[in-house]
């Protein structure tokens, strides 16, 4: 099955969050945020390529670690 999950539902390969921009953009690495979010790795590599996404309460703890508004961490829909 090609595609993304979200919640369970497959969904076509799309950019949703900037997770991974926004962690270059603060030299930090998906490694780092794993170690400082409790995560595994591979969950958060998965949320840095788009291929899973965190939830909303998760998306609200990574921009607090990053130290950035949770808008930064999602894709404009304008």
């Amino acid at each position: 099955m090609s595609g993304n999950q979200f919640n369970g539902i497959v969904m076509a390969d799309k950019t949703y969050n900037r997770i991974k921009a926004v962690l270059a953009e603060k030299s930090k690495t998906n490694i780092w945020l794993a170690e400082k979010m409790n995560k595994n790795v591979n969950t958060v590599s998965k949320w840095c390529t788009n291929k899973m996404q965190p939830t909303i309460e998760t998306l609200f703890a990574i921009a607090k670690v990053l130290d950035v508004d949770v808008r930064e961490l999602l894709v404009s829909t304008k």
